[in-house]
């Protein structure tokens, strides 16, 4: 089983009546919420985090892309995955991912993934989501009836731009492009591994099926909620007659690890209250916009994720509440183990995406959460599995092959200088 730390990167700073005073944390936010002074440490820190998780032994670091709100603070996640590839050395560097529909062209997705691919040394996995309403439909402005047309468009002029060698050209409804020519090209051949992040469309996980991609699940609310999902991708799966690998399927999980259940809440309960009662605080009149579920998913009673978690605004999202429905496991490694023991037998999901940092939960109880994950929960799944293989995995290049940042600071005259040791500071030839 892999196990995937996956960061929002949500903003901590909501005031306490921010739910009475403010309609949404997504699309039209109070933009005097936001301080950069604030901002400027919160981004360092949360990188510390990520690269924290691939040190002590995560398989894969996540980042995401959002807009226009206080629920993550990623409007180009390719950023983040620029800084993790000079930073981490082990993770696969997973961005779920670039919105596709939104990039014009999206050309510049397949240009930017390729060079997080061969800056990583090939450990890029490319996540390409539809997004969600409010993203896409409200900050972006792409009509609903037309978002899903534009993303299958996207994506098939992004595959094409990698498989096909030399000069090709796109003519689609979207997008025409005469000289198609991207470089640099993936390190990986002919491309990363393709993760598809889904919130409940019947189509998305179809077509991860039909087209063999790595679906991920991300749920709030736990894996009972997304049994019905993940069934219905199994029972395609079947009737294409396809392995039912478990390394094609993930999902996503707050945890919270302590050296009990009393601990666990003395830590992190105030932080996942947070986030769940300020970050999910969404305007149900931004979550659906028309079109935006296909007609199919709306007669088969199906919402997106964030839909539900809008329509839960009258629950009382309090830390007993949560862990009780299963939307946050928590407590002692062991508890933890056996939960997510059942959880990946139930769902059949051999990538869990790990909610390790939720809401306003500070570094030092992150990485204390994190290093608990990793050391005493992680072993005792690692194994489950082992009979498949992953091929959803990104296939990098030997340590040995790859290059590696210069850790101290560049001197002129040091060996690895292009001018060698004929530079020397403030003197030598340079000098003369």
């Amino acid at each position: 089983m892999k196990f995937h730390w996956f960061h929002l990167m949500p903003w901590p700073y909501l005031p306490d009546d921010f739910t009475e005073k403010h309609r949404s944390v997504w699309v039209d936010p109070d933009y005097r919420l936001y301080d950069p002074v604030k901002g400027n440490a919160l981004y360092n820190e949360y990188l510390d985090e990520l690269e924290f998780a691939d040190r002590v032994g995560f398989d894969g670091v996540c980042v995401n892309e959002h807009h226009s709100n206080a629920y993550g603070l990623m409007p180009s996640p390719n950023i983040m995955a620029a800084a993790l590839t000079r930073r981490t050395e082990n993770a696969a560097i997973v961005v779920m991912g670039n919105s596709i529909a939104l990039y014009n062209p999206p050309l510049r997705v397949a240009e930017e993934f390729a060079m997080l691919d061969v800056m990583s040394g090939g450990r890029l996995c490319a996540g390409f989501p539809v997004g969600t309403s409010m993203d896409t439909n409200f900050a972006y402005g792409v009509p609903g009836a037309s978002l899903r047309d534009r993303y299958y468009e996207a994506h098939d002029l992004i595959l094409q731009a990698w498989n096909d060698k030399g000069v090709s050209s796109f003519n689609g409804k979207y997008n025409q492009i005469r000289y198609m020519n991207p470089w640099p090209r993936p390190l990986q051949d002919p491309h990363p591994p393709i993760w598809i992040p889904g919130g409940g469309s019947i189509e998305t996980w179809e077509w991860c099926a039909d087209l063999g991609y790595l679906y991920a699940y991300l749920s709030y609310s736990g894996y009972m909620r997304a049994k019905a999902i993940m069934d219905g991708f199994w029972s395609r799966m079947e009737e294409k007659k396809k392995e039912p690998n478990p390394y094609q399927a993930g999902f996503f999980q707050v945890m919270c690890i302590g050296e009990n259940m009393a601990e666990c809440e003395r830590l992190y309960a105030k932080h996942v209250e947070y986030f769940y009662q300020r970050c999910l605080h969404l305007y149900p009149g931004f979550v659906d916009a028309p079109g935006y579920r296909t007609n199919r998913t709306v007669k088969a009673g199906m919402k997106s994720q964030m839909e539900m978690m809008s329509q839960r605004a009258s629950m009382t999202m309090d830390w007993k509440t949560l862990t009780a429905a299963g939307f946050v496991i928590a407590g002692s490694p062991d508890d933890v183990a056996e939960q997510i023991d059942k959880l990946s037998d139930d769902l059949r999901v051999g990538n869990l995406m790990c909610g390790l940092q939720m809401g306003s939960m500070p570094r030092d109880e992150v990485m204390y959460n994190t290093q608990l994950f990793a050391e005493k929960v992680a072993p005792k799944l690692r194994s489950k599995f082992s009979e498949y293989e992953d091929h959803w995995a990104p296939k990098p290049l030997p340590k040995a092959d790859r290059a590696t940042p210069i850790i101290q600071p560049y001197t002129p005259g040091h060996p690895r200088s292009p001018l060698g040791a004929a530079v020397a500071i403030g003197g030598g030839a340079a000098g003369a």
